[in-house]
C-alpha cells in the first residue's frame, strides 16, 4: 500500500470545476492584483478567525515579517520565541538586525513554555511570538499577562493553526497584537501556492500594514515609509475562496482521523508499552480548553529514524518536524547557544515523528500505518532477543 504524507489530490479533485471556474472569472476580470477576490478573503477569514481586521499578504513568512516591521522592531531589539518551529519564524527577527531570544518548550504541547519567558525578558525585549504549532494553541493566558505587566506586543504564530481554539472560543491569531496566517498548500486551507494573512484587532496598526505591503506607499507612488511587495496575490485568492467553505468540514476529518488513530495505537498496545506517545490534546472543546485542528498528526517513538525508514520501505509517507531547532543552526551560531541549552526542544527534535492525517484518509490506511508501526517493534524486540 502506498500512502503519501499529503494526499492533496484527494481534497482537489470533487471541487476541480469550481476552482477552474474562480481562476477563469479572474482572468475575464483582468483584476490580478488586490481586486474583489482578495477583499473576500480577507473577510471571510477575518470573521472566521474572531479578528476585526485581516490583510492578505504574499505568504505566511512575509505575515511574520510584515507584523514585525509594523511595529517598528529592527537592530537592537529583542523577540522572545522558541528554538522548536519553521526556520522562519526566527528568520524574519534575524533579517530586520533584531536578535532572536529563545525559550523551551512545553514537552507535551511543543509549544512555548509559559514559565520560562520571564527569565528571557531583558530591557532590549519588544515582543513575543508564541508558536501555535502544528495546529494546537499555545498557553497564552499566562503569555497575556506577561505581555501587559511588561508592555510587550504578541505576535501569533499561527501559521498551521487557522481555526483552532483557545479557551472561551478564542481563536488563533485573535489574541495577541497581529496574529499571522499561512496558506501554505499544505495548510488546513491551502492555496496552490504561496499565500498568507495577518490579523489585528487594532485599526491603525492594520492601516500601517496596508500601507507597507504595496512598498510604502499611500497614495500610490507617495512614500512616507519603506515596505515591501507583500501582496495576496489575486488568483490565489480566489482558489482560497472556493476551498474557504470545505475548511470545517476538513478539519473535522483531521479531527476524526486523529482519534481514530488514538484507538488504532491503543489497542495495539504501543501507547501502553510506550513505544509511541500521542498527542496531547483533546479535540472536543467540552473536555480540553483547546480546539487542535491537526495540520500535522506528531508521535513521540522510540528509535525514531529507523521507523521512519522502515515505513518508507513499506510505502508510508511521514516527515520529521523539525530535525535541527534553530539554536544549532550553523546560521544562528552567533547568538551563542549551544547544544544542552533547551532540552526539551532537542529531545523533540530527535523523537518525534509526522503521519498521514490528511483529509481523504481512510480505516484502512490507518489500520495498515499503526499495524506496519506495531510490527516494526515486534521486528525490533525479537532483534533484541
Amino acid at each position: 500500500m502506498n500512502i503519501p504524507l499529503l494526499d492533496l489530490k484527494v481534497q482537489h479533485e470533487p471541487i476541480l470545476q469550481d476552482i477552474t471556474d474562480a481562476l477563469r472569472k479572474v482572468i475575464d476580470s483582468n483584476q490580478f492584483i488586490l481586486g474583489i477576490e482578495v477583499q473576500k478573503l480577507e473577510q471571510q477569514v477575518t470573521l472566521y478567525s474572531h479578528s476585526k481586521y485581516g490583510i492578505g499578504v504574499s505568504s505566511g513568512t512575509d505575515a511574520l515579517l510584515i507584523s514585525l516591521m509594523a511595529l517598528g522592531i529592527g537592530p537592537g531589539d529583542e523577540v522572545v520565541t522558541t528554538p522548536f518551529s519553521f526556520f522562519a519564524t526566527a528568520g524574519v527577527i534575524v533579517r530586520l538586525g533584531a536578535k532572536p531570544v529563545f525559550v523551551d518548550i512545553d514537552p507535551e504541547i511543543y509549544n512555548i513554555n509559559p514559565g520560562l519567558i520571564q527569565k528571557a525578558i531583558t530591557p532590549k525585549t519588544k515582543a513575543i511570538i508564541p508558536i501555535h504549532l502544528f495546529g494546537q494553541c499555545a498557553d497564552m493566558e499566562p503569555i497575556l499577562r506577561i505581555s501587559e505587566t511588561h508592555g510587550l506586543a504578541i505576535i501569533e504564530d499561527a501559521a498551521q493553526a487557522i481555526g483552532a481554539e483557545y479557551r472561551d472560543g478564542q481563536r488563533a491569531g485573535s489574541m495577541g497584537k497581529l496574529g499571522c496566517l499561512s496558506f501554505f498548500p499544505s495548510k488546513n486551507l491551502g492555496a496552490l501556492g504561496d499565500a498568507g494573512m495577518v490579523l489585528t484587532n487594532d485599526e491603525a496598526l492594520a492601516d500601517r500594514l496596508r500601507v507597507l505591503r504595496v512598498h510604502g506607499s499611500k497614495p500610490k507612488y507617495y512614500h512616507k515609509i519603506i515596505g515591501g511587495n507583500f501582496r495576496l496575490d489575486e488568483l490565489q485568492a480566489a482558489v482560497l475562496n472556493v476551498k474557504f467553505g470545505y475548511l470545517d468540514g476538513w478539519t473535522k476529518q483531521r479531527q476524526e482521523n486523529a482519534d481514530r488513530y488514538t484507538t488504532l495505537f491503543n489497542n495495539a498496545e504501543l501507547v501502553e508499552t510506550k513505544k509511541v506517545g500521542l498527542p496531547r490534546a483533546v479535540y472536543l472543546k467540552s473536555n480540553y480548553p483547546n480546539y487542535h485542528i491537526y495540520n500535522q498528526f506528531i508521535v513521540r517513538v522510540q528509535s525514531r529514524d529507523q521507523l521512519q525508514r522502515y515505513l518508507k520501505e513499506k510505502g508510508i509517507g511521514t516527515e520529521i518536524y523539525y530535525p535541527v531547532p534553530f539554536h544549532l543552526q550553523e546560521c544562528f551560531k552567533s547568538l551563542g547557544y549551544g547544544k544542552g541549552d533547551f532540552p526539551e526542544s532537542e529531545r523533540a527534535a530527535q523523537e518525534t515523528l509526522a503521519l498521514p492525517i490528511y483529509p481523504g484518509l481512510i480505516l484502512e490506511q490507518q489500520e495498515y500505518i499503526v499495524e506496519s508501526i506495531a510490527q516494526f517493534y515486534a521486528n525490533s524486540n525479537r532483534k533484541s532477543l
